[in-house]
């Protein structure tokens, strides 16, 4: 990525969830709440007819539709072709909002902020908001969709969880958990939480994720009782900048569709910056950061989410990297 202020790009959050987790709700929280920022909105529509956009509140903000099934394939060009004309426009919004439907996987949304060179000098990924049914999810636990959407979320609301017991709550985070280590969890009514918790998240940011949960990447974190899982991996260390690249595109190449999401934060040797990094299954893109500090330990710290992921053997193989 062109190492431009960050303050030239337009942040953008994907909102997911499965059908009826209350997606719309929040989306109309975010219209009508005085969070101060002008927000752009792309809606995608599973079928011909334009439900959602009637659901939507009146609002200032402009909404653009597409209805054109799910965001996917085919779909990616209208993605990249509607945010290019959005940026003709970029003096009249400082934030774009992206809901899909329920029944997508969000991968090929977010890779579009990988793939066009366009739209990735323009646009910065800011999180992947997921809202989870608390209640209902159980019924939809084992479909393709469901999990993609939590193991790719920087952010999950488990909704609706006035409707369940503290028990049941409890248990469902553990299992969101235990899916997904890096992303924040908030239990909400409604879709009614703090804004601030999902615009301007930073999603590059693992920092803000070990605030929720300090412990998140220590060994044993995590119970693999799921096909979907997360690996932390945690070393201190200068890395080989061309020996992790010739890892990584190795690891890509073999286990990309495995790989839903990862991201870290990397100490590269003759480096005195940090370089962040996150991918999507065979993408990766990564920037220069801010400058190590003073004192600071410097540390790699990475998390991949997916399936059939061989924890010993990443651990391993990362190793070799270093210096």
């Amino acid at each position: 990525m062109v190492a431009t202020a960050i303050n030239n790009f337009i942040p953008v959050t994907v909102l997911t969830g499965y059908l009826g987790s209350g997606k719309t709700t929040l989306l109309n929280r975010i219209l009508t709440h005085e969070h101060g920022k002008k927000v752009a909105v792309i809606v995608n529509e599973f079928g011909e007819v334009g439900i959602d956009n009637q659901l939507v509140v009146d609002a200032d903000e402009e909404i653009f539709e597409m209805n054109n099934g799910c965001i996917c394939c085919t779909v990616r060009g209208d993605l990249i072709r509607i945010i290019s004309n959005l940026m003709k426009r970029r003096d009249k919004f400082d934030h774009l909002v992206i809901e899909t439907t329920g029944l997508a996987d969000p991968a090929p949304v977010i890779q579009t902020f990988f793939m066009d060179e366009d739209v990735q000098n323009q646009t910065q990924l800011d999180a992947v908001v997921t809202v989870v049914d608390a209640l209902h999810i159980n019924q939809h636990w084992d479909a393709d969709e469901a999990q993609e959407q939590i193991a790719f979320a920087d952010v999950i609301l488990l909704n609706k969880s006035d409707l369940v017991t503290a028990e049941e709550l409890e248990e469902l985070e553990k299992r969101v958990r235990a899916m997904n280590a890096m992303a924040k969890i908030y239990r909400t009514c409604n879709a009614d939480l703090e804004m601030d918790v999902v615009l301007g998240v930073g999603a590059f940011d693992l920092n803000r994720a070990l605030e929720i949960d300090p412990n998140f990447l220590m060994e044993d974190a995590h119970e693999h009782d799921e096909s979907v899982y997360s690996v932390a991996i945690v070393e201190s260390g200068a890395l080989d900048g061309q020996k992790l690249n010739n890892w990584l595109g190795k690891l890509l190449t073999n286990q990309g569709p495995d790989i839903f999401r990862m991201k870290g934060i990397l100490n590269i040797a003759g480096e005195d910056c940090r370089f962040v990094f996150q991918g999507v299954h065979m993408l990766f893109d990564g920037i220069r950061d801010r400058p190590w500090k003073a004192g600071e330990i410097r540390k790699n710290e990475l998390v991949f989410i997916g399936r059939n992921l061989d924890e010993a053997k990443l651990k391993e193989d990362f190793r070799t990297c270093l210096v």
